[in-house]
């Protein structure tokens, strides 16, 4: 017997949503899966964001959620091997290993290491900030420093709110500009945007233009109306001399939000010097091609700036970050359709009153080791390493703790390959006093783990993208509930994250729902003494009674839909949305497209857009005047992404391996003639990290001079349970990186841009018969 039912794609941001075939009543043989199987996905055609838009990931839902590698019961470390063991079990060990290190060391011997595919679970949004609350470490380590933390820190300065990225207006802007990133393989990223080559069609279909700032000629590059083929990492030269075209020639227009920005002068003076002249030898573009670009942006009616990994994981990705926004800003293209805008998310906040804000500050505390400062309260995931391996106090820097990290809670996290130098962290995880992974599988970071707690497969498991829909380029509210029951025994993942909570608060035994309930009163209580709440003066208490869900994961989500800026107000606007409205609409509610929202998103300390934030002035530019003469010898590496991939953890699926969808070091046929290399032979690629063996790929889809490889490979490694991937592993090349490059401002690692030497591998002799 078969069904179908409707779930949210959870496997990259743009969020489609699937229509999926339910086979029942089958059962596997598997403990604790329940009965049941997803035989088929496909694209809902009535889902009011994507609109039937579905890729090779979402097609192949159903294997990934079957994927016989998934763990299904814990695992505890018994004299020295992992084995499984009941949930309770679990738990215990969780709470025996970490609260004597605690205790004895103090609540900094606690590192919190949160992976990309938090984002992509409901529990992964609701759970893991109280669980840093609740520990209070400093020691926390998330994948946005190999990542997006540029852009939040770049948005911080700017906006006084580190989550105040404005996205492109896709479907009404008339000339879009892309810079390091490629969305027809991505499928976008901060830009949540399902379709978006049937969005890139349609601007072109009404007589815009696509241009495209990337060091390969990508999918997206060979798309576009004008590809210009930079020279990696130098980027916000590019920025800087548009900036300097547009004041020098008078075409700076800030339009309607004129009045809320301030330091425009100030901008003006650091852009001086960097004209099209100055930086086209380091960019490697024209002079001529980057005055063209922008005066095009100046003149089109409807403009858009936007950039991603490749201009974040550089050795000036904040100032790229933020040139950006400068660039959208003085072309007038700043909050307002067909420019960039700020989604409205149906469980942010209201909106309020505008009014000055804290403001967002840098460097509150230093990591123990090298120093490195926060930033939005992470340190450097390259970090991390140093941080469990190197004993003693430190040099003392401000703020830092006072000795090692003896305790990891990684949850849906593999920094062994996704961090810079994953071996020296593989050896420093292997020496940890106590380490527990949340994680479906047993990677090559998990493998360490002292207990592992896997969540259910997520065909059992509730979807609503917290914080997708804050990224979105339409305001829309989808929620799907698990398409198959969990099975006899089994915890959900909120459940899990609840109880490892507990554990951490020393309070294993207790009920779960405590965690949801906490919160609840916490944020009823906020809201009845906020004076601009629909719920002021009213009762805690009575507002909780009113909250509907068979969860407490699902009570919060009603709590936040009725509190948000399309809410209900507990009564206060009966049209408003609720969960029981959300659930009624099984394709979800669109609620329009975006509008302008400045003043009132605005969070620094002046209540304007600090066009020129004081780190930006002191330095940074300053930084980049010195490059301008600096050419690396040798090869710069770059990234790559696939469309059928997503960083670390999908290599384990047959259905999205194989075709183009490999490992393998792309070399421009100029470089590869003088290197001696082949196509399909060999290759030594050394960084100051260290050195692999790799396939070449010979194509000029990379300009002379750069190489490629994709992110997230290397598989290799013994006591693993990842079949599929282990028989196409690949070469983990941020082993190449040190972690010593990092972007100054965010300390996000240098992923891209960084100097490598390539040459023909040594052959190994014939063995003599």
């Amino acid at each position: 017997m078969s069904r179908t039912a409707l779930r949210i794609c959870p496997l990259c941001e743009a969020t489609c949503g699937l229509s999926v075939t339910v086979e029942e009543d089958i059962a596997d043989g598997r403990e604790l899966l329940g009965q049941g199987r997803i035989t088929a996905a496909r694209g809902d055609r009535d889902d009011v964001f994507s609109k039937g838009f579905i890729c090779p990931k979402g097609a192949a839902f159903g294997q990934l959620d079957a994927d016989p590698d998934r763990l299904t019961r814990p695992l505890v470390r018994r004299d020295g091997q992992l084995r499984e063991a009941g949930w309770d079990e679990a738990f215990a060990a969780v709470q025996a290993g970490l609260r004597p290190v605690i205790e004895e060391h103090g609540a900094n011997a606690v590192a919190v290491v949160l992976g990309n595919p938090n984002v992509h679970t409901v529990a992964g949004a609701l759970y893991p900030p109280v669980l840093l609350s609740t520990l209070r470490t400093r020691n926390v380590f998330t994948a946005s420093t190999v990542d997006q933390m540029p852009k939040h820190v770049s948005s911080g300065l700017l906006y006084g709110d580190p989550l105040a990225i404005p996205v492109p207006d896709l479907d009404r802007t008339d000339h879009l500009v892309v810079i390091g990133a490629n969305p027809l393989d991505s499928n976008g990223s901060l830009c949540t945007a399902p379709d978006f080559p049937g969005r890139l069609k349609a601007l072109r279909r009404r007589g815009g233009r696509l241009t495209v700032i990337d060091p390969r000629r990508t999918r997206t590059a060979r798309i576009a109306d004008r590809h210009l083929a930079i020279r990696p990492g130098t980027d916000a030269l590019l920025l800087f001399a548009m900036v300097q075209v547009l004041f020098d020639e008078g075409l700076v227009d800030l339009g309607e939000r004129a009045a809320h920005i301030e330091g425009v002068a100030d901008v003006e003076r650091l852009a001086a010097e960097f004209t099209p002249e100055v930086v086209a030898p380091a960019c490697e573009v024209p002079a001529d091609e980057i005055r063209t670009l922008a005066r095009e942006l100046a003149a089109a009616e409807r403009a858009a700036v936007y950039g991603r990994i490749g201009a974040s994981t550089v050795e000036f990705g904040t100032l790229t970050c933020w040139l950006v926004d400068v660039v959208n800003i003085l072309t007038g293209n700043f909050d307002r359709p067909g420019g960039v805008m700020f989604p409205l998310s149906a469980t942010g906040a209201a909106p309020r009153p505008p009014k000055p804000g804290r403001g967002f500050a840098l460097g509150r505390w230093h990591s123990r080791v090298s120093g490195h400062p926060e930033a939005k309260s992470e340190l450097p995931l390259a970090a991390l390493a140093e941080e469990i391996d190197t004993p003693g106090a430190g040099p003392g820097h401000p703020g830092a703790p006072d000795g090692p990290v003896r305790a990891v809670i990684a949850i849906a996290a593999n920094p062994v390959l996704s961090a810079p130098d994953g071996e020296r962290l593989d050896r420093a995880l292997a020496g940890a006093d106590f380490m527990v992974s949340v994680d479906p599988y047993l990677n090559e970071t998990s493998r360490h783990a002292d207990v592992v707690l896997p969540p259910p497969p997520p065909s059992r498991s509730a979807h609503y993208d917290f914080a997708f829909n804050a990224l979105a380029v339409r305001n829309q509210a989808r929620y799907t509930r698990a398409v198959l029951p969990l099975g006899e025994g089994r915890p959900d993942e909120c459940e899990i994250h609840a109880r490892l909570i507990l554990c951490a608060g020393g309070q294993d035994g207790a009920d779960p729902g405590l965690v949801d309930a906490m919160v609840i009163d916490a944020a009823l209580g906020k809201a009845v003494a906020d004076p601009h709440s629909p719920v002021h003066g009213r009762q805690p208490a009575e507002l909780a009674a009113e909250l509907t869900g068979e969860s407490g994961a699902e009570r919060r989500l009603d709590m936040m839909l009725r509190l948000g800026p399309y809410g209900d107000g507990f009564g206060a606007d009966p049209e408003g949305l609720t969960l029981a409205r959300l659930l009624e609409r099984p394709h979800g509610i669109d609620l329009g497209p975006l509008t302008p929202r400045v003043p009132g998103v605005l969070k620094t300390r002046g209540g304007t857009v600090d066009l020129c934030p004081e780190p930006i002035r002191a330095s940074e530019a300053a930084r980049l005047r010195t490059t301008l003469a600096r050419r690396p010898e040798g090869l710069l590496l770059v990234g790559r992404r696939h469309l059928r991939s997503n960083n670390s953890w999908m290599h384990n699926l047959p259905a999205l391996t194989g075709g183009s969808n490999r490992c393998t070091v792309q070399v421009h046929p100029q470089d590869a003639a003088r290197l001696g290399l082949t196509d399909g032979g060999t290759a030594l690629m050394k960084g100051d990290g260290g050195e692999l063996e790799v396939p070449v790929e010979v194509t000029d889809a990379v300009r002379p001079g750069v190489v490629s490889m994709p992110h997230g490979w290397g598989h290799d490694r013994p006591g693993t349970r990842m079949g599929v991937a282990a028989a196409d592993p690949g070469r983990n090349v941020n082993q190449l990186n040190c972690g010593t490059r990092l972007d100054v401002l965010s300390g996000t690692a240098v992923l891209n841009g960084l100097p490598v030497q390539l040459a023909p591998a040594p052959s190994i002799p014939a063995a003599r018969s």
